[in-house]
């Protein structure tokens, strides 16, 4: 463990425990060698270990022994801070009674052990949180502490809960962007790898987007702000990361109530245990040492330590490759996926559409030209592509009106522009040629005349097949949903060898799609939609699990989606499985032998047969190997998707 890793405070716990150690085991090996209980003759002679061992046991424990007393002041009794304070002043006010009545001293050194090896388990336990913790603090260094308003010509620097929709503000290089707005003066780069990973910068100027939580690389930016603080992205981000705790999982909701059950029956069971053979035998001494190391090896330490760390470090991990889970239940659930279902355009594609061809009736550039007036205020990727094609000017005056699923219809006095699928052609009664090319067609006609038809091509993204065939590969079965045409969809579909495609889908359609599926869905496994989380937030939220593609900028992928990739790629889906499986097992361990150990020590210690350091060794030893095998949750892993021999299925038409 690298000095450097860990905290002040970490530090500083570090090096009490290691002075109260030294401490201890040189009267340990004093007590046991020598005999402390005999420099003072007769009924005081506990009185010198007591002492010594009191000092260590108060400098070791001091903070375990408030925190039991604060919280039953609060009404939290029955805490792992109870049991120890219980256990460790009984260990103390046993030895007592034994020196007082001519017995063999024995409890001061177990005493102290106890609280000493909790701290022990402490530290690490507190080190596992500090490091999964520091792989999502990254994100929350994109935290903004200040914006810079312009006002009067000159900059203020201003809290970013203070600025309004149409403030500018100035970002200095070096600074973050406090608010989402648009750049309306200067040219910069913009890093944004603390929001998707990505390395390289992104150059920005007049009239381009920006997003809060970028840092400003090279040049001086004024930015007309869009969205308020506590709308922006990096405030919702934000907000994600630090509710995440909230969503426990199943496992840790039984862990939480097994241990507000399982505490006061145990103490029943000890008290018990020290009265019952005590008052029948009446060797009260063994019967309450018996009673007390039952109670040591009683606290749940390990399972309600061990398990909601395991969560943590799984959150931790996925963070540090830009995956933002918002609960260790979504955690857990996506261990059980089985399904991925996938939005076609910008989650298996690049979105980045390209007029491959035009076919027109008359004159190229006439059905271009029309095509772009009615695709004029569209932000559809299809739209921009043919806007790009056309060079000429676009001419404005129109009533544009978007007709869900079909497509533009364009109006001025004298002019009906009609661009969009077979769908709006058939509905207008428009005679057109059908386009037979692999790709998105865009029928264009003008007062009720076919003019001609555009093929637009969407490329598929690099790492879409590799990724298919990893989740074919572990069991997963790849569905692939689309508006496109059924030609397009099959293309795809064939080339990334998914299970199921549907085409020609309207949103709602979408919906539809899935709530069939969840109804096919096999009991205790999950259904996974990944969308760009734009268009499909009804689908991410109807689905066991959403999963947001690219979700920066996206309100609807950070509020609708369960887990959201900052950056655009598919091979965070795998990684994701790896690192939820990994850590579901580390769960199940630290289940299966914290329980098992437990109880054969408490077997043990109430039979007599191991002493209060085995019982030591039954809480706090295994509750720090539950804690170092959690910690293997947050460890490195390789982004790339495996490549899985015969993982191939065909692609077929659900």
């Amino acid at each position: 463990m690298k000095k450097s890793s860990l905290t002040r405070r970490q530090k500083r716990n570090l090096i009490r425990i290691l002075v109260c150690l030294a401490a201890f085991l040189v009267l340990f090996i004093v007590d046991k060698t020598v005999g402390l209980g005999g420099v003072i003759q007769g009924k005081a002679n506990w009185v010198l270990p007591f002492v010594l061992y009191l000092a260590v046991y108060l400098a070791i424990g001091y903070d375990v022994l408030w925190r039991a007393v604060r919280n039953i002041a609060h009404g939290q009794i029955f805490d792992e801070n109870f049991l120890m304070c219980i256990a460790t002043i009984g260990a103390f006010a046993l030895a007592i009674y034994r020196g007082a009545t001519g017995m063999e001293i024995e409890g001061f050194d177990e005493a102290c052990a106890v609280l000493l090896f909790y701290q022990v388990g402490e530290f690490f336990q507190d080190y596992a949180a500090g490091k999964s913790r520091k792989s999502i603090s990254a994100l929350m260094d994109i935290r903004p502490d200040y914006a810079n308003l312009l006002s009067g010509g000159s900059a203020e620097r201003v809290d970013p809960s203070q600025v309004k929709v149409g403030d500018i503000i100035r970002v200095n290089p070096g600074e973050k962007v406090p608010l989402d707005g648009v750049v309306v003066r200067g040219a910069s780069a913009l890093d944004t790898k603390a929001l998707t990973g990505e390395s390289l910068p992104r150059e920005v100027g007049e009239g381009d987007e920006v997003i809060s939580g970028s840092v400003n690389a090279t040049s001086q930016l004024d930015i007309r702000v869009e969205k308020e603080f506590y709308d922006s992205t990096v405030s919702k981000i934000l907000e994600l990361v630090e509710n995440a705790s909230e969503q426990k999982s199943k496992a840790e909701n039984f862990i939480t109530k097994f241990a507000k059950y399982y505490t006061p029956t145990v103490v029943i069971v000890a008290l018990l245990l020290a009265i019952i053979p005590g008052a029948v035998t009446g060797d009260w001494s063994t019967w309450i040492y018996r009673a007390l190391s039952f109670l040591v090896v009683s606290c749940p330490c390990a399972l309600v330590i061990s398990i909601p760390l395991s969560f943590f470090a799984g959150i931790g991990a996925a963070s540090r490759y830009g995956i933002l889970i918002k609960g260790s239940n979504y955690l857990e659930k996506f261990n059980k996926a089985d399904t991925f279902v996938f939005d076609k355009t910008g989650t298996l594609t690049k979105g980045n559409f390209a007029v491959a061809q035009v076919l027109p009736e008359g004159k190229e550039d006439e059905v271009l030209r029309l095509a772009a007036i009615a695709e004029r205020d569209s932000a559809h990727p299809i739209a921009a592509s043919i806007r790009a094609s056309y060079k000429g000017e676009e001419e404005g005056g129109y009533t544009l009106t978007n007709v869900a699923g079909e497509g533009i219809i364009a109006q001025k006095e004298g002019s009906e522009i009609l661009c969009g699928n077979e769908k709006l052609m058939n509905a207008h009664g428009i005679s057109f040629t059908p386009h037979l090319g692999v790709g998105t067609v865009v029928y264009v006609a003008e007062n009720g005349e076919f003019i001609g038809s555009i093929l637009i091509r969407d490329e598929i993204k690099e790492e879409a097949p590799e990724v298919m065939r990893s989740l074919a590969g572990v069991g997963c079965k790849t569905v692939m949903l689309t508006g496109d045409n059924a030609a397009v969809a099959s293309a795809v579909a064939g080339e990334l060898n998914v299970s199921q495609f549907k085409a020609g889908l309207l949103p709602q359609n979408k919906v539809e799609e899935v709530e069939r599926l969840l109804a096919e869905e096999q009991k205790g496994k999950a259904l996974c939609f990944v969308g760009d989380g734009i268009n499909d937030a009804p689908v991410l939220m109807r689905s066991d699990i959403g999963i947001a593609m690219g979700g920066v900028g996206s309100d609807a992928a950070i509020e609708a989606a369960d887990i959201v990739l900052m950056h655009d790629d598919l091979k965070c889906l795998p990684l994701a499985k790896k690192i939820a499986r990994k850590t579901m097992a580390v769960v199940m361990e630290n289940s299966i032998f914290s329980i098992a150990v437990k109880l054969v020590i408490l077997v043990l210690s109430a039979l007599g047969i191991t002493n209060m350091w085995v019982a030591v060794f039954g809480d706090v030893g295994v509750a720090v190997i539950a804690i170092l095998n959690a910690m293997r949750v947050n460890t490195k892993y390789d982004l790339k998707a495996p490549k899985k021999a015969g993982a191939k299925s065909k692609a077929q038409s659900a």
